[in-house]
């Protein structure tokens, strides 16, 4: 999202984790790699014959919106811009610490955080991804650069390097369901808006309202269709003239509590309509009871229970609902097919630690729905009446190995540990 997103700790997948529950989505091999190149360099993967790295390079090549690209079309699918954290989490503690207490942490690991949770997501599902955001001179920014860039396919040529600037840093507990963060950081040298009009060409942007929307109106002029988020009204006031930049915008995606709030209505049912009014796309989420959405474009409305899975950590969770929403409006989904598949991205998310790095990729999508699939034939009821709402992914997920793209193992230096506490 176009503003500081605040910071989410990190996400680690468990090597050699037991096999998916069929009724609830899939965490996806943990010991596969971030690309083909890290499996074949890294200290701690095992060989590959020439045959199986290129095929690990064909999957890595797969695009989920071929068939909708044209010669015609901007560099890239989506643009993102905001604050990007070096985020540390510690799992495995029993409570949080007291006042002058040293407690030691089962777990450890980090990731790229902040809007680095939404850019990741969206490059994670194939979106050819551009984020304009201020990094430091610093170890951490360098490591982050690196991570985003190279290993998840992210275009930073419109973002900056600081001299003399250190890397926002945020620390996380995670304990008893709920964490505790401590964070630091200052503001760019620069606003983001200098850098945003230089960047390339997108089809489509995910913005906050609580950041600059001065500049919306020419990113909409140059064909890009805008998603806008809200975050907390902290003064409780509500205000509906803050809702006036979403003349500008394609779709809006509150959570129930801040489109219930601003629509002054008493259910998700109805502030979904009343944001209808001001947007063609208009999307309320309601965290495990489900999603609602109507598309004034396609004249489609749709509810979207929530896939039933247990929770490790929410951080991110909005993110990935958001890239996979943008992926299905560009691939010209039907709008609850839309739901449904932002629905399960978030649900395989949410079985991780953290933020960016518990993106789900294509293969964990694929393995999911694999397991449902093969449950499902095996006679599992449950399983059959999942798989009856996601046959659509028949027709979406590859039909061959796709190994690039799925949560990362490492962490700044080491290999995590946080998925195991």
């Amino acid at each position: 999202m176009m503003t500081p997103d605040r910071p989410d700790p990190t996400d680690a997948h468990t090597p050699n984790a037991p096999p998916p529950d069929p009724h609830a989505p899939s965490a996806g091999p943990g010991a596969a790699p971030l690309d083909p190149s890290a499996a074949r360099q890294g200290p701690t993967s095992s060989p590959l014959t020439p045959e199986a790295a290129a095929a690990l390079d064909a999957a890595d090549d797969w695009d989920p919106l071929a068939a909708q690209r044209s010669p015609e079309d901007p560099p890239l699918d989506v643009l993102l811009s905001g604050t990007v954290f070096f985020d540390i989490v510690f799992t495995g503690l029993e409570r949080q610490p007291r006042p002058g207490e040293e407690l030691w942490s089962k777990g450890m690991g980090s990731s790229p955080g902040g809007i680095a949770n939404l850019a990741v997501a969206a490059a994670r599902l194939g979106l050819r991804t551009g984020l304009v955001a201020g990094f430091g001179d610093d170890a951490y920014a360098d490591w982050m650069w690196h991570t985003m860039a190279h290993e998840e396919g992210i275009d930073l040529s419109a973002s900056r390097r600081f001299p003399d600037f250190h890397s926002p840093l945020t620390a996380s507990v995670a304990t008893q369901g709920d964490r505790a963060m401590v964070t630091h950081g200052h503001e760019l040298p620069e606003p983001l808006s200098m850098l945003i009009a230089d960047a390339p060409a997108a089809r489509a942007a995910v913005v906050d309202l609580a950041g600059e929307t001065s500049w919306w109106a020419d990113l909409a002029r140059r064909g890009s269709k805008i998603f806008v988020d809200i975050g907390f009204d902290e003064t409780g006031r509500w205000d509906l003239s803050d809702l006036a930049p979403l003349a500008h915008c394609h779709a809006f995606t509150p959570n129930a509590l801040e489109a219930m709030s601003y629509t002054r209505t008493d259910s998700p049912d109805r502030a979904v309509r009343a944001l209808a009014e001001r947007v063609p796309l208009a999307v309320v989420t309601d965290g495990a009871a489900g999603s609602y959405a109507i598309d004034g474009s396609t004249g489609e409305e749709a509810f979207c229970p929530a896939v039933p899975v247990t929770a490790t950590d929410t951080t991110g969770a909005g993110d990935v609902f958001a890239a996979a929403l943008v992926l299905g409006t560009l691939a010209d989904w039907p709008l609850a097919e839309r739901l449904k598949f932002a629905s399960l991205c978030s649900a395989l998310a949410v079985q991780q630690f953290g933020g960016s790095l518990a993106a789900p990729g294509w293969g964990d999508i694929t393995d999911w729905w694999r397991h449902l699939s093969d449950a499902a034939d095996g006679g599992d009821l449950r399983a059959a009446y999942t798989r009856d709402g996601y046959c659509f992914l028949d027709d979406v997920v590859p039909d061959h190995q796709v190994q690039g793209r799925r949560r990362a193992q490492g962490t700044f230096a080491l290999r995590s540990d946080a998925g195991k506490h």
